[in-house]
């Protein structure tokens, strides 16, 4: 698996673990448990998601100067 599939695999297993912890955000509000390390529990997957949503948006503008170099 090259460097580009192995961050787009990250990616998405990364999404599927903050959407579960939203889920068990808005769980926590409905039953109004007061804590803040469930607030904070979605900010862990999104930080590195973010980075590599990034780089993900960044790979087409990037592929024809990479392509040129060749």
């Amino acid at each position: 698996m090259n460097w580009n599939n192995w961050i787009r695999q990250f990616h998405r297993w990364l999404s599927i673990v903050f959407t579960v912890a939203v889920i068990i955000n808005i769980v926590a509000m409905l039953l109004q448990l007061q804590a803040v390390w469930i607030g904070l529990l979605a900010l862990f997957p999104l930080i590195p998601m973010l980075l590599s949503g990034l780089y993900l948006f960044a790979l087409p503008y990037l592929a024809p100067r990479r392509a040129s170099r060749v």
